[in-house]
């Protein structure tokens, strides 16, 4: 098994190298694809990492993981589960990719808050022309008063 690395993005500007010491993984037989090696072939692969005791995330990195991904966390073991392939090769590459995708969105930072800004004075003339319009056509369907 090799190391796990992270491209640099937000979160992780110099990007980051996970060690294989830090990662499980797991095989066994796969219900999925397979033909009739599916019961001979233990193509499942289950890769896990434990966040709180993996020395390789910052205490800020660490924190943003944990909470970001606190409904998909087992305690604080982060696991992905792949069966998609026929091969326990490409099922391994796979959950790589995904654990490290989950990991790369978990540590980005939140989006800046927006800012109210008041609406422009044009945009509110064409609401109130536009409410003026409807209100004619509405008015147009009453009936026609008693005389």
């Amino acid at each position: 098994m090799d190391a796990l690395f992270l491209s640099p993005g937000p979160g992780i500007p110099a990007g980051l190298r996970i060690p294989e010491t830090h990662l499980t993984e797991v095989f066994s037989r796969s219900s999925g694809p397979g033909g009739q090696g599916v019961n001979t072939t233990d193509s499942r692969v289950q890769l896990s990492i434990d966040v709180a005791t993996a020395d390789v995330f910052t205490e800020k990195q660490r924190q943003r993981i944990l909470s970001n991904l606190a409904t998909r966390l087992d305690g604080t073991v982060l696991m992905v589960s792949v069966s998609t392939q026929r091969s326990q090769r490409q099922n391994r590459a796979e959950a790589r990719r995904r654990l490290a995708e989950l990991l790369r969105q978990a540590v980005a930072p939140p989006p800046p808050t927006r800012r109210a800004t008041r609406p422009t004075r044009g945009s509110v003339r064409r609401r109130l022309e536009a409410k003026r319009r409807r209100s004619q056509i509405k008015a147009t369907r009453r009936r026609p008063a008693a005389e």
